[in-house]
């Protein structure tokens, strides 16, 4: 009888326990050197997620100006590593030093990220690129097919970005941007712009074996964006920096089995409470 009982106990919480659901927080670690910040666990798909972190600082008016005359110049430097837990100091140019951190969670990695305007001036930042996620390995795609294992959420649901209705002219070929309804369209990546508005701040993809979902968002979304390295990024809303102004921006990377409604109520729980969020 005792082991019928032990058996059921067993059998039921294996039931309940995917391998991402049950083993994140242990099996995922995190490492950065030469602003490249590697996700690894045995349970990931793949193995390993790259991701280039931070990759650029937006001023206003980026859309039709080169990139070298948008991005604000900066600099980066790990203040504290642990296996699921580290620190960094970035300096922007004039004046902006931001303070973030990186934790990895059940289910998730999460980044906060604290700019200060250190000086006398107000400074045009608009908008950054804190993660370029590469999803090559995890789709097991390609840049010519990996549209098709990608999505963002439109008025028509979750949507493929290779269903989108997709533009070539830009200052740049290449890529595709999506852009939110409130966001203006003057102010975001020299690149194609999608003629679907994104309806919320998720964008991510789908395995390789269809098992699983990569998605990420932030609390201030800017622009969702497909780029030219097999790569996903949800770049956050700045805003600009008064003298002395402060300001919290966090974002998550989250990984689940492949069921789009649970991403949703994840989505729902951790920025239903932003106003700023743009949609």
């Amino acid at each position: 009888m005792r082991f019928r009982i032990l058996a059921f106990v067993i059998w039921t919480f294996a039931g309940f326990c995917s391998p991402l659901r049950c083993h994140a927080s242990h099996n995922l670690a995190l490492s950065w050197t030469n602003n490249l910040l590697t996700i690894s666990g045995a349970d990931l798909p793949g193995g390993k997620l790259e991701v280039w972190y931070l990759e650029a600082f937006c001023r206003k008016g980026s859309t039709h100006r080169t990139w070298k005359e948008t991005t604000l110049p900066h600099h980066t430097e790990l203040v504290a590593a642990a296996p699921r837990h580290l620190r960094f100091r970035t300096r922007v140019e004039p004046d902006v030093e931001v303070l973030h951190e990186v934790r990895a969670r059940p289910e998730e990695i999460e980044f906060q990220f604290t700019f200060h305007n250190q000086g006398a001036n107000a400074i045009d930042l608009e908008w950054f690129q804190p993660a370029c996620i590469r999803v090559s390995q995890f789709t097991g795609s390609d840049q010519s097919n990996y549209t098709s294992k990608s999505f963002i959420f439109t008025e028509r649901g979750l949507t493929k970005l290779a269903q989108t209705r997709r533009s070539i002219e830009a200052l740049y070929h290449g890529g595709q941007v999506y852009v939110p309804k409130s966001i203006n369209q003057a102010d975001v990546n020299p690149r194609p712009l999608c003629l679907d508005a994104p309806t919320n701040g998720l964008i991510g993809c789908f395995s390789a074996d269809g098992k699983y979902l990569l998605a990420t968002a932030s609390d201030r979304t800017q622009e969702l964006f497909e780029g030219v390295y097999v790569c996903l990024h949800s770049d956050p809303r700045v805003g600009g920096l008064a003298a002395g102004e402060s300001r919290t921006i966090r974002a998550k990377i989250y990984f689940l089995r492949n069921d789009p409604e649970e991403l949703l109520r994840h989505y729902r729980r951790d920025f239903k409470t932003q106003p700023r969020a743009g949609f």
